[in-house]
């Protein structure tokens, strides 16, 4: 009984005294949960401005209580429901084409046989991600100007007869949108996956050559198989971002002309709130996004788990 008493006490001490011989590494930490809890915890309690008529002289307490008035606003106002479209939409192009090019990158990275080409082809692609967005959309812009390289170039060539209005076209913002967002972070995002790939056993390519398994096969039947756990993990990560969609594609390639489609719903928050100081009405769309979010997170994490047997919790 002594024993059985006497065991916690010096698990516990155990315990104790591992954390006291880690002080230097536990103090490394704080600043880490201190952040946590100022920028992600605290502000949370903001959100209660979403259920009052909030008035920055009246304060959190002095502001009338209005309920679900702001969502109820919300729902029926015509332009966020064109907002939400466009929001959707773009994210489903994102996460249906953009999402896996860095897996396909990847794997045509780790056929190159040639070592320094294939380290010159990964340095080249990560090259992008660093640049600002707001230096690539100008890039992009003068491109496709109807002056610019590519119509001067296609009507050189005879391909068209007068340039194409690239960024007044509301048609064209969507897939445009796309393009350079797998230009930008394709190398970038293939980088996880390369280094999946590494941990991949070799003895198990060695036995699939001697075996007659050509490049194609040891991708389905060995790369792929072992990558699936990673590209789900992902996709249940990225699913939450469906309601979000991308702000810095809405202000800086976005414009009055091709508004229809690129007007997403955090620049109709962002506007709402800091332009018309709506805040109380902005705080309800938010809320209204990280709900939802919420909800396509623990979907995918259930689809996932029922499709590849891979779940993040």
């Amino acid at each position: 009984m002594k024993e059985a008493m006497a065991t916690p006490n010096k698990q516990g001490g155990g315990t104790w005294k591992k954390l006291k011989s880690q002080w230097t590494l536990q103090l490394m930490i704080l600043p880490c949960i201190a952040f946590l809890i100022v920028f992600a915890y605290i502000p949370l309690a903001g959100n209660i401005i979403a259920f009052q008529n909030f008035k920055i002289t009246s304060g959190f307490t002095g502001s009338d209580f209005v309920g679900l008035s702001h969502f109820a606003e919300m729902l029926r106002d015509p332009t966020f429901h064109q907002a939400m479209k466009n929001t959707v939409l773009l994210s489903l192009l994102y996460l249906l084409v953009v999402f896996p090019m860095p897996l396909l990158f990847a794997l045509l990275i780790n056929e190159i046989p040639f070592r320094r080409f294939r380290k010159l082809v990964q340095t080249t692609s990560y090259l992008p991600h660093f640049i600002a967005f707001a230096m690539v959309a100008s890039m992009w812009i003068i491109l496709l100007d109807p002056k610019g390289l590519v119509n001067e170039t296609m009507q050189l060539l005879h391909l068209i007869r007068h340039p194409i209005e690239f960024w007044t076209e509301p048609g064209l913002f969507r897939p445009l949108s796309t393009l350079i967002s797998i230009w930008k972070e394709t190398g970038w995002g293939a980088i996880i996956f390369l280094a999946a790939i590494a941990g991949i056993q070799p003895d198990l390519y060695e036995a699939a050559m001697i075996d007659g398994a050509g490049r194609i096969k040891r991708i389905l039947h060995i790369t792929l198989p072992n990558l699936i756990p990673l590209f789900a993990m992902l996709f249940i990560l990225k699913a939450g971002t469906l309601f979000t969609g991308n702000l810095d594609h809405s202000i800086l390639l976005g414009n009055s002309f091709n508004k229809d489609t690129s007007y997403v719903i955090e620049y109709y928050s962002l506007q709402m709130g800091l332009e018309l100081t709506r805040y109380s009405y902005a705080t309800a769309v938010s809320s209204f996004q990280a709900l939802m979010s919420l909800l396509l997170v623990l979907f995918a994490n259930w689809f996932s788990g029922r499709v590849s047997g891979n779940r993040l919790f």
